[in-house]
């Protein structure tokens, strides 16, 4: 109904079809993203003769050429550096002193130093790796059956783009002209708000199956734990506190953040001898690979997003879907739906570079703020990192224990309903994601 009310509002032919089933295709073939973007959008461009090939090569470099996206392999770095240097396991022992004195206490734990992980790196799966080989093991010798215990990192590690600073907000202030310290400060309430539910779920589950016990520590003993871990591996939050500070006091933009809190990292390592010069070749090349999967994507969407403005698509699906109901509340509904969708079969990135420019115009149209739209669009597309069946945290947890996808999606259900009740009020109440900014955003 829906793609016959597109037909009808714009003209399409198969100048837009064959590159569509084209990219279907190669993403099926387990082309890269990058390549099967590309491959769509000169296809697009040769059939239609809307934008000349000319003008490609300039749309790629365009599409890159921003400061704001430098903090993108600085902060991905600085997350590579954490783990080398051990400063990720005092982040995990502080988690585990806070949470000791209840029943799930070391799955609480886990969730935390996800958002810990989360509030430094900015990724999502590099959390779910760099987490999961730390505390699964120990979640199963807790009493957790390991399918639900890589559930659990799965799910904590979407806080990776949920918490700020996220690569993914640095991406969509990117291609919708908002600034990432704006977004920042935006995705904080939000960001807690899944976290807290994961916690939640977590508590829950544990006392109906009763997973994990423990818990009976007097006030005293918790406290002097807490004491004795922050005294231990207090150092390590002067990174996560350069970052906050620095963004949100508006001292440092988030790439001189990224630069500085890669550096202190570094330092910290020295100083603790846990890092040696000859650790670097194997973080930068480790860094690269990761920022050479975004980078490639976001250039090669340029020319896909122009060429789908020039055929008027974005506004047309407007057109489509204001046809068949204009009401707000079902139309939120619908992208928090395509959202989730989306996300469950293909990374952010390309989900954002894709996705934002066409439904952007729908969410001006029903008057929703377009802080709140980046806020739910991102939250939506983390949702989807462990819907089943191709929730890609489910694939990365998979990848590092062996595990069935299979067992940890069902395990993973829960987290998700959970984590879309969170969506949900995200997009019908712009208090939560506009509450920190000034009136002249809101």
């Amino acid at each position: 109904m829906l793609w016959q009310q597109l037909n009808h509002t714009v003209d399409l032919g198969w100048d837009f079809y064959l590159p569509v089933i084209l990219f279907v295709s190669l993403i099926a073939l387990a082309v890269p993203v990058w390549a099967a973007i590309g491959t769509a959008a000169i296809t697009m461009l040769v059939m239609s003769g809307d934008l000349p090939l000319s003008a490609v090569g300039e749309s790629l470099f365009t599409g890159i050429d921003a400061f704001a996206l430098t903090a993108v392999p600085l902060f991905i770095l600085t997350g590579d550096v954490l783990v080398r240097t051990g400063l990720s396991r005092k982040f995990l022992d502080v988690a585990e002193a806070l949470t000791c004195w209840t029943k799930g206490g070391f799955g609480s734990a886990t969730v935390l130093v996800c958002g810990m992980f989360a509030a430094i790196s900015g990724s999502d799966a590099a959390g779910a790796a760099a987490v999961g080989r730390m505390t699964i093991d120990r979640l199963v010798e807790s009493g957790y059956p390991r399918p639900y215990a890589c559930a659990l990192v799965a799910a904590g590690a979407c806080t990776g783009i949920l918490i700020p600073p996220s690569i993914a907000y640095i991406i969509i202030g990117l291609v919708l002209g908002i600034s990432a310290s704006t977004l920042f400060l935006a995705a904080v309430i939000p960001g807690l708000a899944i976290l807290i539910s994961i916690l939640v779920t977590n508590i829950i589950v544990n006392r109906l199956y009763s997973y994990e016990t423990g818990g009976n520590m007097s006030l005293s003993d918790w406290a002097a734990n807490v004491w004795t871990s922050l005294k231990s591996g207090w150092y390590a939050f002067i990174v996560p506190g350069i970052i906050f500070y620095g963004i949100f006091s508006g001292r440092l933009t988030p790439t001189e953040a990224g630069a500085t809190a890669v550096v202190v990292t570094i330092i910290i390592g020295f100083i603790l001898r846990t890092l040696k010069l000859s650790d670097f070749p194997a973080m930068l090349v480790s860094s690269a690979k990761v920022n050479g999967v975004i980078l490639p994507i976001i250039a090669f969407s340029a020319p896909l997003a122009e060429a789908l403005a020039i055929m008027g698509v974005p506004q047309g699906f407007v057109a489509a879907v204001t046809g068949l109901t204009d009401e707000p509340a079902v139309l939120i509904l619908l992208m928090i739906g395509i959202l989730i969708a989306a996300g469950c079969v293909m990374e952010t990135t390309p989900n954002i570079v894709i996705l934002a420019p066409i439904l952007k115009p729908l969410a001006d149209n029903i008057g929703m703020n377009e802080i709140q739209f980046c806020i739910m669009m991102i939250t939506a597309l983390g949702v989807g990192f462990i819907t089943p069946p191709l929730g890609l945290n489910l694939f990365v947890v998979s990848g590092i224990t062996g595990e069935s996808i299979l067992k940890i999606a069902v395990r993973a259900v829960p987290f998700v309903l959970t984590m879309l009740i969170v969506v949900l009020l995200i997009g019908y109440v712009p208090a939560i994601s506009t509450t920190l900014l000034p009136d002249i955003y809101k």
